[in-house]
């Protein structure tokens, strides 16, 4: 999927093998993601043409990259993508429950017992772990796109609202009927092609 998203933007690509759970409990992950950013820029990377992207639990941790980036003052990349993102770890949205039926990949069950083993008992709240409840202002332009039939609808919906009421440049895209990172199956269907198609034309409109 990242090599499909790269030949469609024509740029290259830096897959971060970012520390996971149990191990290394979160924000070891953002920790990470920021060292990673940190690493492209004192290699003289420019900002403004970085891109920052993630996808499902990598999709939250995009949003709580970029709100960490700005935390630290560093430069802000040309944009992020959190494609179908969970960025609510205290699942609060309704769609847990509206599209549990719909959702062949991901239920509230699930879902939680991965939280438990990222936050080791620490706070699901906390704006890093659940960038719904950041404060959001500053960051860049931002592309969300998730299926309509996921139980993690509402995560996008909210980060989406919460961007723009803090002055992001923020665009969602609900596609219908589609699962969870429906991007996997572009090979098979051609809403996978387009979503990457998508996001290359957000990606060159917002290159700096």
């Amino acid at each position: 999927m990242v090599g499909a998203i790269a030949d469609a933007t024509q740029a290259k690509a830096l897959i971060l093998d970012y520390r996971l759970g149990p191990e290394t409990p979160f924000p070891g992950a953002v920790d990470d993601a920021v060292a990673a950013y940190q690493a492209l820029l004192d290699d003289g990377e420019e900002a403004g043409k970085i891109f920052v992207a993630g996808d499902s639990a990598g999709g939250g941790l995009t949003a709580a990259t970029l709100v960490a980036i700005k935390d630290k003052g560093l430069p802000m990349p040309a944009g992020g993508v959190c494609i179908s993102p969970w960025a609510d770890l205290t699942f609060s949205g309704r769609s847990m429950y509206t599209k549990a039926v719909d959702d062949a990949m991901l239920s509230k069950e699930t879902l939680s017992w991965m939280a438990d083993l990222y936050l080791a008992g620490q706070d699901a709240s906390h704006p890093l772990a659940s960038p719904i409840y950041a404060d959001l202002s500053g960051l860049p332009p931002l592309l969300i796109q998730v299926g309509g039939d996921e139980v993690l609808l509402d995560d996008s919906l909210t980060l989406h609202e919460r961007a723009k009421a803090a002055g992001v440049d923020s665009t969602l895209e609900v596609w219908d009927d589609m699962m969870h990172v429906w991007h996997l199956m572009a090979k098979f269907i051609p809403e996978g092609r387009l979503a990457m198609k998508s996001i290359a034309e957000f990606m060159g409109k917002h290159t700096a």
